[in-house]
């Protein structure tokens, strides 16, 4: 490794592994990808995988050592900027002259009482499976994308199961009516309940609502809000409120010199100045970009900047079912929305796309 660009990716999740991928083009580059997992598993295919199907999943260390990349298992507890180098909570050091921060999000449970005691979480394959046996009734609190997905899986999945959404909003309610009365026509027919309510607290038999009712549960599966690593922070990296990483146009870490940040842990800035949504859909175009922008500086070349992109907002209703709302470059609504199995079809399309470019 003398005389080897030394570029270290924090994170094997889709920004990470894009931006490994591309920067293991560069000539004289050593690229080490830092990880606490030992496999990869689609984070967009977990609410499959709580509703017990079988889905794809991959080891790391012999998928990235195939392209040349060396894998590290560990997890990382600070970065030390002065002395360019990664501390590991085995106490052990991994050298950079660049790093990539990509972390990532994982579930927030510090948003109610009760929660962090008494609800799982479908963030991440170790969450999903401390959930327990389904049986029974579950609620599922959160009316965004992940807790509409898990729901309708759940139903469609487990006939004799009984489900329950709840949501402060309306489910779905971001996207334009018709995509929101198709989403109410699914859970209906899955046969969904649905409380728009807020929760006050999770407790060992259900959800305290702010009003006063209590909603019987077996199982609270929690997919509402997500925080992302102290790592950052706690290694002096600017940050803002939530702590992800704050970074210019072209995902420079702000003050510091071959520090980079991409995904969910980094304030991703779009067009009309919108920050990117947490999503593959930003995350995986960004690790590219970035793996790619890492290789040209090493040959002497400034790549322009980075501005996220959207297309479009999916997800499957089930297996037979799904959603498709195309969306404007700066993620606000536009006004098309493809609904059925139709739906469901490009869904499926895109999850199988994203997931073959994690892996190649």
């Amino acid at each position: 490794m003398t005389g080897q660009h030394r570029i270290v990716v924090l994170g094997a999740g889709y920004a990470g592994l894009a931006a490994a991928r591309e920067a293991i083009k560069a000539k004289g580059a050593h690229v080490t990808v830092i990880d606490l997992h030992t496999e990869f598993v689609d984070r967009v295919r977990l609410h499959q995988v709580a509703a017990g199907q079988d889905v794809a999943r991959w080891e790391l260390r012999k998928t990235l050592a195939a392209k040349g990349i060396e894998f590290v298992n560990g997890r990382a507890e600070r970065i030390d900027t002065e002395a360019r180098r990664v501390e590991l909570a085995t106490g052990e050091a991994v050298a950079y002259d660049s790093l990539i921060y990509a972390l990532g999000s994982r579930a927030d449970l510090s948003m109610v009482p009760g929660a962090a005691e008494f609800a799982h979480t479908v963030a991440t394959s170790e969450d999903v499976r401390r959930i327990p046996a389904l049986a029974g009734r579950v609620a599922v609190v959160g009316g965004g994308a992940t807790g509409l997905e898990t729901a309708t899986e759940l139903a469609e999945s487990n006939p004799g199961l009984e489900v329950v959404l709840v949501s402060s909003d309306e489910p779905g309610g971001w996207l334009i009516p018709k995509a929101v009365a198709h989403i109410r026509a699914v859970l209906d027919r899955l046969g969904v309940q649905v409380r728009v309510a807020k929760v006050a607290a999770v407790t060992g038999t259900g959800l305290d609502l702010v009003d006063g009712d209590h909603v019987d549960a077996d199982i609270v599966l929690w997919t509402t809000g997500f925080k992302v690593p102290e790592v950052a922070a706690r290694s002096g990296l600017p940050v803002d409120g939530r702590e992800r990483v704050l970074v210019d146009d072209r995902l420079r870490v702000r003050g510091l010199a071959d520090v980079y940040a991409v995904g969910d842990a980094a304030v991703m800035i779009g067009h009309n100045g919108r920050e990117a949504r947490m999503s593959c859909q930003a995350a995986q175009p960004a690790g590219k970009y970035l793996g790619a922008a890492v290789a040209a500086r090493l040959r002497g070349k400034q790549p322009g900047p980075f501005t996220p992109r959207f297309v479009l907002t999916c997800m499957s209703l089930g297996r037979r079912d799904g959603l498709v709302q195309f969306m404007k470059a700066d993620d606000s609504n536009g006004s098309i929305a493809l609904t059925g199995r139709t739906a469901a079809w490009i869904k499926e399309q895109i999850v199988g796309a994203v997931g073959r470019a994690a892996k190649l």
